[in-house]
């Protein structure tokens, strides 16, 4: 009978919890015991006795006994190396794993000769949606993000006619249409802004328009960049210079931009320079929502609002911690439908033949499976 184990996350400023007491009603039905280390789910709305009502064992934070005897760790950000040495060998570790060049994490899998499953690393396919973390939380994001930008400009999103004349709605500009920037869109049109939307792959014209927002046209080059596994490739120099150079005008004008253009694994593209920054008006609002990879928008700091020349710049990371009941409802559901079809007759298999397993299984038993993304260019 599979044992699992759901920690107080230890991240500075991490909300969320990978399991709730719902979810953990689902694994106890798969044949799980599940233990809950006491004030995980707090930060989330979710109390101990409600953990302790559906089956959950309590136990402590850092119990070494509830630590050495689980077989599955359920977590939201990666676990440091400390904690990881307390698991016994051959458990496996499932999270947002943060795993592109992750020596540390890597280092500890072997150590403990762990199994880690790493979230960001699921295959994008349509059989993999229920389980797709990284877009239940760019969803949150890009919902946040635009109630961020609403309350920090200065002029109101919807048109409004009033006694003392019309206004006008807000302009927004939107960088990247993957889950955070339609999510964004969905909420800007519904708060009534002119919503426009810049992206490099000219196939997700049809979902924005679909949306009530207008497209961008991106520049017309020969090396037009197209997506792989659902997410943007990156983009030549030549192709975002040229990119660069038509967002200008259309920030001069805007209220709002919202960045949220990433590759995984890579920097973030610097889509909005110093001198795009110029152009836009005092009182504009930018939302950064890469800028823990770096940033699409120069001077953005992680966390922090910086004023520059009147424009506010708004870091944006760590959305999701800001809504951290329905983050957490959404991710543990995530982790339940990615783990379900390996808990079977009350045993932990891992079918390395299904797609999803073999995906973001990084590691067994310590054995580096991913060393492509965990440790690449090692020979």
């Amino acid at each position: 009978m599979p044992r699992l184990l759901i920690p107080v996350e230890s991240t500075p400023g991490e909300t969320r919890v990978a399991a709730t007491p719902d979810t953990v009603k689902k694994f106890l039905s798969f044949g799980c015991d599940v233990s809950v280390e006491r004030g995980a789910g707090t930060t989330s709305g979710y109390l101990d006795q409600a953990y302790a009502d559906q089956g959950a064992q309590l136990i402590d934070p850092g119990d070494a006994a509830g630590w050495s005897q689980a077989d599955i760790f359920l977590c939201v950000q990666p676990p440091s190396a400390a904690s990881l040495a307390r698991l016994r060998q051959g458990a496996l570790v499932v999270g947002l794993l943060s795993p592109y060049a992750n020596e540390e994490l890597t280092a500890s899998l072997k150590r403990g000769a762990l199994s880690a499953m790493a979230l960001e690393l699921l295959p994008r396919i349509s059989r993999a949606q229920s389980a797709d973390a990284l877009s239940s939380q760019a969803n949150i994001a890009g919902y946040k993000s635009v109630l961020l930008a609403s309350a920090a400009l200065d002029r109101y999103f919807p048109m409004l006619m009033t006694a003392a004349g019309t206004v006008q709605p807000a302009k927004v500009v939107i960088l990247g249409a993957g889950v955070a920037g339609l999510q964004a869109v969905a909420t800007a049109r519904r708060l009534g802004a002119v919503v426009y939307v810049s992206d490099i792959r000219p196939a997700v014209k049809e979902q924005v328009e679909s949306l009530g927002a207008r497209f961008i046209e991106p520049p017309k080059l020969e090396d037009k960049p197209a997506e792989s596994g659902g997410y943007a490739k990156q983009a030549s120099d030549a192709f975002l210079a040229a990119q660069r150079q038509q967002l200008s005008d259309q920030l001069a004008e805007a209220d709002v931009a919202i960045c949220t253009a990433q590759v995984p694994g890579r920097r973030a593209p610097r889509l909005i320079s110093e001198d795009m920054l110029d152009r836009m008006r005092p009182g504009a609002v930018v939302v950064d929502l890469a800028v823990a990879q770096g940033g699409n928008c120069a001077d953005t700091v992680p966390g922090q609002t910086v004023d520059r020349n009147g424009v506010k710049l708004i870091g944006g990371n760590d959305l999701p911690c800001t809504v951290p009941n329905h983050a957490s409802a959404l991710y543990a559901r995530n982790l339940v439908a990615l783990l379900e079809p390996t808990l079977k007759d009350g045993d932990l298999k891992l079918d390395l033949e299904d797609e999803l397993i073999a995906g973001c299984l990084v590691a067994q038993d310590g054995n580096i499976l991913r060393g492509d993304v965990l440790t690449p260019g090692a020979s």
